[in-house]
């Protein structure tokens, strides 16, 4: 018997303030059973010391998983935190994604053997993103598409992910054009599955990181299911200073492997035998 029904893996780096909203919304999940692993890909003290007050308000366990920064290594932190969850089923989100109230339950709710979930995110500009506190979070204002109009939000068809509940999610869900992929910001499946691939791609840094995990687990016969209009989280904006047109060149060249040689087992996983 695993100790809890759900894990939720948030990665995080040197962003204590998007964190804290994050962990807050997991507070206020209507479904309890769960604990949160952070991945922490070598945030600061200023992270660290977050997390130990947050751990100290809140009703649900968190596991702080931290290495040295060396630079975007998200996979290896992420593994680390894959090996160091405690339940069957993994939810995999980031440290800038405000979880809805819902969020864990349609998760758990929709999980299904020899599947994983896909859902997606709802960005918000920036000024937003500051302007949510605890009491949002908890009273959900930031869920609420007239709360996020009257603070600027511009109307869009995404606003659908907003206001999207029950048949007409499901309807969104079945006819929309994005194709159900691993996406880490809003992604679970069965712990089983992902360490019988070997967990991320460590020689893999940002672009397409997720996605492939996603493609070994076709190969090896998953299939995939599309949540983005159930499992709703808000992204909050920042900058992505981290970013480099080799890592996602060296990283396409992964996955177009992965896809030809339909690789199911990665060698440069979380198991290195």
């Amino acid at each position: 018997m695993s100790a809890f029904d759900l894990s939720v893996i948030i990665s995080t780096y040197n962003h204590p303030d998007w964190l804290e909203k994050v962990l807050w919304s997991y507070e206020f999940q209507n479904f309890k059973n769960f604990e949160v692993v952070i991945a922490d890909d070598g945030s600061d003290e200023k992270t660290k010391h977050l997390i130990i007050k947050i751990q100290q308000q809140v009703s649900y366990p968190i596991q702080h998983i931290w290495h040295k920064d060396n630079g975007f290594q998200k996979t290896i932190i992420l593994n680390k935190a894959t090996v160091a969850s405690k339940s069957d089923y993994l939810i995999y989100t980031d440290g800038d994604c405000i979880a809805r109230n819902d969020f864990l339950q349609t998760h758990w709710d929709n999980r299904e053997q020899g599947y994983f979930l896909s859902g997606g995110y709802f960005k918000l500009p920036i000024n937003i993103s500051e302007l949510i506190s605890k009491d949002d979070i908890e009273k959900q204002n930031c869920f609420d598409i007239n709360w996020l109009k009257k603070h600027g939000l511009k109307d869009s068809f995404k606003n659908n992910k907003i206001t999207s509940k029950g048949f007409k999610s499901k309807i969104l869900n079945s006819f929309t054009p994005t194709t159900a992929t691993w996406n880490g910001h809003n992604a679970s499946g069965w712990k089983a599955d992902i360490l019988k691939v070997n967990g991320y791609d460590e020689r893999m840094q940002y672009g397409g990181e997720d996605r492939e995990l996603g493609e070994r687990l076709f190969n090896m016969g998953i299939k995939s299911k599309q949540i983005r209009y159930s499992a709703i989280c808000l992204h909050l904006d920042h900058a992505r200073g981290y970013v480099k047109p080799e890592m996602i060149e060296k990283n396409q060249k992964i996955r177009v492997t992965t896809k030809k040689e339909k690789v199911t087992r990665t060698a440069f996983g979380i198991d290195k035998k």
